[in-house]
């Protein structure tokens, strides 16, 4: 059954966003939306969709385009999205405020493998997208071309949930969510009881509540 907005504009809240998302509503699926502004589709997980609401047709534009993915005949999903993603330069926003630019490499059971230019190899937690945008094709980050920036693997072997991924990176040199925040910047010492603890710079040991980790690199 198709969303009483769809087809028409909206504004979307969401959560650890400032700024609403807007544009058409395009199509609904059992775990996300999407949304269209001139020739950016926005992919948003539903859970974080903390208001959806009828939008000002001027904040938008209706103007026709492709979308990047093919048409399926089965209902759209967060996980085929991804899948559908994999290698197509693509724009994320996870948290604070601003967004990341790269290629999904690999798609787990609970995280994803996310390589940008200016990160590396992230490690992203399913729970924590608030939405991606592909790039139309042949598009590459900061103009790069593809010799610049070829698709790579990640470094590590993949594990198959987030916490596997997390354990195995106990005793290395990490960043947490982007390193948005001082603390979660240092050396993983552990993840016990549902707390990950992290010795920060000044070699204090901080935990950190391990439901709230949204991303993890090695810089």
């Amino acid at each position: 059954m198709s969303h009483p907005l769809a087809g028409k504009p909206v504004e979307v809240e969401l959560s650890g966003r400032v700024i609403p998302v807007h544009g058409i509503l395009i199509e609904t699926g059992p775990d996300i939306l999407v949304i269209r502004n001139e020739s950016r589709y926005y992919y948003v997980p539903i859970v974080h969709v903390q208001q959806l609401k009828p939008g000002d047709p001027e904040d938008v534009s209706d103007t026709p385009c492709e979308p990047p993915f093919e048409p399926q005949s089965e209902p759209i999903s967060y996980r085929k999205v991804l899948l559908n993603a994999k290698g197509m330069f693509s724009e994320l926003f996870i948290t604070g405020s601003q967004t990341i630019h790269g290629y999904v490499t690999s798609v787990m059971n609970d995280y994803f493998v996310f390589y940008s230019p200016v990160y590396h190899s992230v490690v992203i937690s399913l729970d924590h997208l608030k939405y991606l945008v592909p790039y139309p094709p042949q598009s590459t980050p900061y103009g790069l071309s593809p010799e610049q920036f070829p698709l790579k693997p990640s470094p590590v072997s993949l594990s198959r949930t987030f916490e596997q991924q997390v354990r195995k990176l106990i005793g290395e040199f990490v960043v947490l969510d982007l390193g948005e925040q001082p603390h979660k910047i240092g050396v993983l010492k552990g993840l016990d009881g549902g707390m990950l603890a992290i010795a920060n710079a000044s070699g204090q040991t901080v935990y950190i509540h391990f439901n709230h980790v949204k991303t993890i690199h090695l810089p």
